[in-house]
């Protein structure tokens, strides 16, 4: 009798978890991002920070320039040593502009990182109230082509109630 009421139940089992249909949801994380009051923020400190490496930069660049364009015009004029010297002195400012260059780029990266950071958290925890709200099996990105096919009858699209959550 047991035997024969497990395997009924296992017969239907199929039927009773097709029934219940799975709920996510879908949106644009670079959408619900850029939405945010403080992404703006965010932009215009990074955009700030990048034109001082820039201007930095732009310095060293015309610092080299000029000296290079001396060491071109009196090349001939020096004697060895003092040419020798000279080049080691470009050589080394050149060196030491590529790194800085370097230097620079890590440190944008990072500071780009830092100031996103906060934000990701909270759009992050906006996504898991909403999916906890709603009751979502799961969230997809679509940003970059990364679900090139959502069925909208089983999915809904989130991203105004992300944008609202955020505000």
């Amino acid at each position: 009798m047991k035997k024969i009421l497990l395997s009924l139940l296992l017969l239907a089992l199929p039927f009773i978890v097709y029934g219940q249909q799975i709920k996510f949801g879908y949106f644009s994380y670079q959408e619900a991002l850029k939405a945010m009051p403080d992404y703006a923020i965010a932009q215009q400190n990074l955009s700030d920070l990048r034109s001082k490496y820039d201007a930095e930069t732009k310095r060293s660049e015309d610092e080299f320039n000029k000296k290079y364009e001396e060491f071109l015009e009196g090349q001939r004029d020096f004697a060895p040593s003092i040419r020798d010297k000279r080049q080691a002195e470009l050589t080394e400012l050149m060196e030491k502009n590529i790194a800085f260059k370097e230097e620079a780029k890590r440190l944008l990266k990072q500071a780009e990182h830092d100031a996103y950071a906060p934000l990701r958290q909270k759009l992050s925890a906006a996504l898991q109230k909403i999916g906890r709200s709603r009751g979502y099996a799961f969230i997809l990105n679509t940003d970059n082509d990364t679900a090139p096919y959502i069925d909208t009858t089983m999915g809904e699209d989130i991203n105004m109630i992300v944008k609202d959550s955020l505000k």
